[in-house]
């Protein structure tokens, strides 16, 4: 997740696209899964609608509550301290029956990689945390208590490392691991990666993908999105948008199979008998929408992030596993 606080020359990444997608207008009530620090939300304040913003980060939740809007009766921002997992429960304890659109941004926000004491980013050397709701296990709690073959299945299932039991061999031989820069010394060096700082061509930093997969393991990330797509098909009416930005493969491999899934896309076997198709849940879906080359090159971390929205049917929502 990219955003923007209210004051802060940032732009959330996609944001005129996933302002298209929502078309929001004066008096619709969407709901912000991911706030953040707020861009989508100003955005969609701005054309009228009332949002409903939800974060389980107190730092975005403190935020968000000195912006004006919150003060306005009724409210046009309403902030919920919780997963965004929550919303259908959210949204029937705050009295609200119909919601026009959602958007989420799945990830960690600039915000958070920013702030070198959240310890998500080993750009800058802090604490080995990486907790977006700043409770529970840690990622220090988790990588010096876990079996190694754990944390291997994690660094391979997460983020996609080859080597995981070779870098996980290296992690628990030298625990206790404190720091941001512990753990990226470690990975590198298990790794046998040289940056070469006089060559354009240096390999991307493999500290990267154990980074992210210790952030989503301890964030139960993509289960979180799971949960928050099923809660969408529930509060969503007809014609309702959902518009989901993700940033890696993982996350983004979840929303297309789930909307196409839903749209009833599923397909069959020519092997098999016919079976009655369930109703399309979400009746439009967009392609993947990528950021142009003028937005990546004011900001860098829009390479990465796709776009994918939709438009809910009339069906039923389907009971939620």
């Amino acid at each position: 997740m990219i955003a923007a606080s209210h004051d802060a020359p940032h732009v959330p990444v996609l944001l005129k696209e996933v302002v298209d997608a929502l078309a929001p207008k004066r008096g619709a009530v969407i709901i912000d899964a991911t706030f953040g620090a707020g861009g989508y939300t100003r955005a969609l304040l701005d054309a009228g609608a009332t949002v409903h913003a939800f974060d389980r980060d107190p730092d975005a939740i403190s935020s968000g509550s000195k912006w004006p809007e919150t003060q306005e009766q009724p409210p046009r921002l309403v902030l919920h301290a919780r997963r965004f997992s929550e919303m259908v429960t959210a949204m029937a304890e705050a009295g609200v029956s119909r919601i026009d659109g959602i958007t989420m941004d799945i990830g960690v926000s600039s915000m958070q990689l920013d702030q070198a004491e959240r310890g998500f980013a080993f750009s800058s050397d802090g604490p080995l945390d990486m907790r977006m709701s700043q409770d529970g296990e840690s990622a220090a709690d988790f990588l010096n208590s876990a079996e190694e073959n754990t944390i291997a299945d994690v660094l391979y299932q997460y983020g996609e490392e080859r080597q995981s039991r070779r870098v996980a061999r290296a992690i628990v031989a030298a625990r206790p691991l404190e720091t941001t820069g512990d753990l990226a010394r470690i990975v590198r060096k298990a790794l046998g990666y040289r940056a070469d700082a006089q060559s354009k061509r240096a390999p991307k930093d493999p500290a990267t993908r154990s980074f992210q997969a210790v952030r989503i393991h301890v964030n139960a990330e993509l289960e979180e999105l799971k949960e928050g797509l099923a809660a969408a098909e529930q509060l969503l009416g007809e014609g309702g948008r959902l518009a989901v930005v993700s940033f890696h493969s993982l996350e983004d491999r979840i929303v297309k199979r789930y909307l196409k899934d839903a749209s009833g896309g599923t397909g069959g076997s020519r092997y098999l008998p016919e079976v009655e198709q369930a109703p399309a849940i979400y009746g439009t879906i967009s392609k993947a929408i990528k950021a142009g080359d003028a937005e990546v090159n004011d900001n860098p971390r829009a390479r990465s992030a796709i776009l994918r929205h939709a438009i809910r049917t009339d069906a039923p929502a389907r009971v939620a596993a």
